[in-house]
């Protein structure tokens, strides 16, 4: 059964990608123009203020995704901007003992910080989209870039646990924000076809930071103590403005056809009407077209794949990011020196970094199309299960073992989360949903820390939160599993009497849902190849 998704007015600033036009020919009869897949008609971000400018019209135009040439720097600052901010939060617990003894801080006091840091990165997604719309991703992650940096500055003239909540856990966090989601979102815009591989390279900037933070931490640490490391790391995360200067937006192929979206002022009946609302009516229409453009509500009422990928990553989230903050501290707590505990992580890295891209040339093949879930949810499985291994015991070979099984698993995981996400909506509304889902996971992953902290408090053993994330991992990658299933089968059950190979017209009619133009999903060379053998062609595959 397909859904089809329309695209608000306000969100054509977002380059859409794999996209066709439905319009009305003369005689009221519905035509589908196609275009390939690396075909996107709309306005650059750049370029559609432009137009505003010069005119009451929007410089609008096909703007084609290069897949490689420019994007492959794009796809390098994507890596560094992932380095800096994604795997920033994990390197806390370098300083975790630090931070105990200088605030006379518990176990579960202290942890608010990496929690906090972690929760405002994904909770500013809708604040970041917003941003995105006015000041375009390169503008964005350079005001990222500086946020960072001024939050683990002004870090290191804390003076209690209460200060270092607001700046290293919400200035810094809404600074990662700013540049990790407008990173990855224009990257998406300049791969289309390689777009697994991308998202795959893209992920080893995780690894990345996990391999070469905690090392810098550890050495900046016995130099110069927390405070001095701060404040030096702060001027380390100023380098994603670099990294959002060389973002620039892909520019629309002027001069063909006439431009699909007209935002020039408004009729007069409408500019009427919202003067007739009053300034709270103009208040809340506002707040809900906001609502609506940066957060996919629509998606997650209307499309049961991302409702059922929505609250499978929020439910893991509650123990996938927990171990990475408590497994320093379980090693220097069992007497391990924290110069060996740091090389646990970056071992993880070097793991990540080794085994990422192969990963995504193999996941980019085109026997995963469709599959991306299910290789996603069994990684997350193992994942899951992996965290027991340290149960059986505090030494370096043990936790060595733990960091390799465990770092192969998030390698998969890393590499097909986005690519998940994008191919189960529509890419014009990958940011929106990207924000919503943000939102969902900043709860659990701001209450996972500290609830593993207040268990550590009152058993006085690290290893029962290593059973607990077990626990919580697996059980949301056996709930994706299954649900998917289910709905694979019931999507395949209905599709057949739907359409039929010997009637493919009524299949095309539903696709003139409303009048003028639409942007409807096309399917990829694995999806027709897929398509084929059914004896129809789906037009839209969520």
């Amino acid at each position: 059964m397909t859904q089809r998704n329309g695209i608000s007015g306000t969100s054509d600033r977002f380059l859409h990608s794999e996209a066709s036009v439905v319009c009305e020919d003369a005689d009221g009869k519905s035509m589908e123009q196609e275009r390939p897949p690396e075909v996107n008609d709309c306005e650059s971000e750049e370029g559609g203020r432009g137009g505003e400018r010069e005119g009451s019209v929007a410089v609008t135009g096909p703007v084609t995704a290069p897949d490689g040439g420019w994007g492959w720097v794009v796809l390098v600052a994507t890596i560094m901007v992932l380095a800096l901010t994604l795997a920033f939060p994990s390197c806390v617990g370098i300083f975790y003992t630090d931070l105990q003894n200088e605030f006379h801080a518990s176990n579960s006091e202290t942890s608010w910080v990496p929690s906090i840091m972690t929760s405002v990165l994904h909770a500013g997604g809708p604040f970041c989209s917003v941003l995105v719309g006015r000041l375009g991703c390169r503008a964005t992650v350079m005001l990222g870039g500086v946020l960072s940096g001024l939050g683990m500055a002004a870090s290191s003239f804390t003076q209690s646990i209460g200060e270092l909540y607001i700046t290293a856990g919400v200035i810094t966090g809404l600074g990662f924000c700013f540049s990790f989601q407008p990173a990855v979102t224009i990257l998406g815009h300049y791969f289309v076809r390689r777009r697994a591989f991308a998202n795959a390279m893209s992920s080893t900037g995780t690894a990345l930071g996990l391999c070469t933070l905690p090392v810098l931490g550890h050495y900046l640490h016995g130099e110069f103590g927390w405070r001095g490391s701060f404040l030096i790391l702060g001027a380390v995360l100023l380098n994603c403005c670099v990294c959002g200067a060389v973002m620039r937006p892909l520019q629309p192929n002027r001069g063909r056809g006439q431009p699909l979206m007209n935002h020039g002022p408004s009729p007069p009946e409408e500019e009427d009407a919202k003067e007739g609302k009053g300034w709270v009516g103009r208040t809340w229409s506002f707040l809900v077209a906001s609502l609506s453009e940066h957060m996919a509500f629509d998606q997650f009422c209307n499309n049961s794949r991302y409702c059922v990928y929505a609250i499978g990553i929020t439910w893991m989230m509650l123990g996938f990011v927990v171990p990475l903050v408590y497994l320093v501290p379980y090693a220097t707590a069992n007497n391990m020196e924290q110069g060996r505990a740091a090389m646990l992580l970056s071992i993880l890295g070097v793991v990540n970094i080794v085994v990422r891209p192969p990963f995504g040339i193999i996941f980019n093949m085109p026997w995963f199309k469709g599959r991306h879930v299910y290789v996603f949810a069994s990684a997350l499985l193992v994942n899951g299960l992996s965290n027991s291994i340290c149960c059986i015991g505090p030494s370096f070979t043990v936790l060595l073992t733990y960091v390799a099984v465990y770092g192969l698993s998030m390698s998969v995981v890393g590499s097909l989360m986005f690519t998940v996400l994008m191919d189960i909506v529509e890419m014009s509304r990958f940011p929106s949903a990207l924000g919503l889902l943000a939102i969902m996971e900043s709860i659990t992953l701001l209450i996972g820390p500290p609830l593993a902290g207040v268990l550590v408090d009152r058993t006085g053993q690290y290893y029962h939160v290593f059973f607990a994330c077990s626990a919580v991992v697996a059980s949301s990658a056996v709930f994706l599993m299954v649900s998917f299933w289910w709905l694979d089968k019931r999507d395949k059950k209905w599709s057949k009497p739907c359409q039929p190979a010997s009637q493919p017209e009524p299949a095309r009619s539903a696709i003139n849902i409303v009048p003028g133009c639409q942007y409807s999903s096309v399917p990829t060379e694995g999806d027709k190849d897929k398509a084929s053998s059914n004896g129809a062609e789906c037009i839209a595959s969520v």
